[in-house]
């Protein structure tokens, strides 16, 4: 039995590609303890400089800061908790949503998900896998427009997540026939994944 955060991040709710396919990998795995996030309604603090300098802890935090310290200690504990953390990272305008971009803010925290060597970065979340799943409007997998895939593979290897998939769901956006292939080239990667 593993432990699984789900993170959906689709402002999209029942019309969702990527929480669709979730719940459809989800189904495989119900003996399972699963987690979930819906970052489009938790409601997640923007970055700030206040909530930057807050994040770097200290013996002065106002309140504002104290509870999104807590916040950030919560989500990073379910992160660090988790075997395996599946991520809708859907397409929005060449990059990812902007509840994803929240968390993501709230769970890289120096001294806590990475440290600073002499040699360069080292990630501090240890023993979980990833996988992100990412519909698209058109098809940008393997070209310079899909920026989504390397800045999720760098941000998740930076705090230490190196094992990552990633599953596609292209033509979203470009008819009935083709969003059909699309989900169904999903699904059937999502099948083949020994997770």
């Amino acid at each position: 039995m593993a432990n699984i955060l789900v993170l959906k991040s689709s402002i999209l709710g029942q019309y969702s590609q990527s929480n669709a396919l979730i719940d459809g990998f989800l189904a495989d795995h119900q003996s399972d303890t699963v987690t979930v996030r819906d970052l489009a309604t938790l409601n997640l603090p923007v970055l700030d400089g206040e909530l930057a300098s807050g994040l770097r802890g200290g013996d002065n935090l106002n309140e504002r800061q104290l509870a999104v310290m807590a916040q950030s200690d919560e989500l990073i504990a379910e992160l660090k908790g988790s075997d395996l953390v599946v991520i809708a990272a859907p397409m929005y305008n060449f990059s990812i949503p902007t509840q994803l971009k929240n968390w993501i803010d709230l769970i890289a925290r120096a001294g806590v998900t990475f440290r600073y060597t002499e040699t360069g970065p080292v990630g501090l979340v240890e023993n979980t896998r990833a996988l992100v799943i990412s519909p698209r409007g058109g098809m940008h997998v393997g070209s310079a427009t899909d920026l989504v895939t390397p800045y999720m593979r760098t941000v998740l290897g930076f705090i230490g997540i190196k094992d990552v998939d990633f599953i596609y769901a292209e033509g979203m956006g470009m008819g009935p026939d083709a969003q059909a292939k699309g989900i169904e080239q999903a699904k059937g990667q999502l099948e083949t994944l020994a997770l």
